[in-house]
């Protein structure tokens, strides 16, 4: 079985061709995404034709688990399909499991070395992300914004203070007045993960506001771990961050891996750009 690796400012992904590949695709990802007996990734993204999109994306975790959506992994995903022709042009329709996102590329020499992507609407209702929190709602069933922006949770001797929302996958969101470099984020983000208020586990960010338009930040990502990136984490922080007032509409999230940028109008969808590249080819038996 034929594979791709490539990597979105350090958010790697394989990826394989399954249209005509009948595999337990879950197995696979944690065989192949260990990174001391297999491949070694956070991801793993199968190529399926689509009835309703351009092509359809599959995403699996490292741990095996089913991922609605990935930023990084959309953008490493646009790459591979238009650098070997799967589909035609520079801008593309995918199919993922949280509905359809738009991706533009930027080629250089006819490859793809760059992808801007659509993320989507960012969602507060408690149900969409999902989170189990009291009071989300007033009136007539509008969601409680300050509440889903301001909730405060105790994580052993950590006092945090999260922000939820969903880029399409559940995220909770804590800015530190700290370098985020010195946040345990090791011990904290499998807490976070899985505590009972998130019935589908969750993405924890945590970020720090350097000026209006640049936040540093890492990310415990769900299934997966500390990841050098996340695309649908910085869409989530910047969200967070021009809602909260620290920031504006157009700002880089600067991660371990590199930096990407978000630009969110504060009512329309969220759009995530940076750079993308193929790392090696190989063959896995199976």
């Amino acid at each position: 079985m034929n594979f791709t690796k490539l990597q979105g400012t350090g958010n790697d992904f394989i990826i394989i061709d399954g249209r005509n590949i009948d595999s337990d695709w879950s197995r696979v990802s944690k065989d192949m995404c260990n990174r001391y007996l297999g491949v070694g990734a956070d991801g793993l993204m199968v190529v399926l034709n689509s009835r309703s999109a351009d092509v359809k994306m599959l995403l699996f975790n490292s741990d095996g688990s089913q991922a609605e959506v990935s930023g990084n992994g959309l953008r490493c995903f646009a790459k591979y399909v238009i650098d070997r022709k799967v589909v035609a042009g520079t801008k593309l329709n995918i199919e993922t499991m949280s509905g359809t996102r738009t991706v533009e590329a930027t080629l250089s020499e006819g490859k793809v070395t760059q992808a801007r992507v659509n993320m989507g609407i960012p969602n507060f209702a408690t149900q969409e992300i999902p989170v189990k929190i009291r009071h989300p709602r007033k009136g007539r069933g509008q969601a409680d914004l300050e509440h889903m922006l301001d909730y405060h949770l105790t994580v052993g001797e950590n006092k945090l203070n999260l922000s939820f929302v969903s880029m399409g996958n559940p995220h909770a969101v804590s800015f530190t007045s700290r370098p985020v470099a010195d946040f345990p984020l090791p011990e904290i983000g499998p807490k976070i993960e899985n505590h009972p208020i998130f019935p589908h586990r969750t993405n924890f960010e945590i970020a720090r506001i350097l000026k209006p338009d640049r936040i540093e930040a890492r990310v415990w990502e769900r299934g997966v771990g500390e990841t050098l990136s996340c695309g649908s984490g910085a869409c989530a922080i910047a969200v967070i961050s021009q809602l909260k007032g620290y920031s504006g509409n157009v700002v880089d999230i600067i991660l371990p891996g590199g930096k990407l940028n978000i630009v969110w109008d504060g009512m329309g969808e969220a759009y995530l750009s940076g750079p993308v590249e193929e790392v090696f080819t190989g063959e896995w038996s199976i």
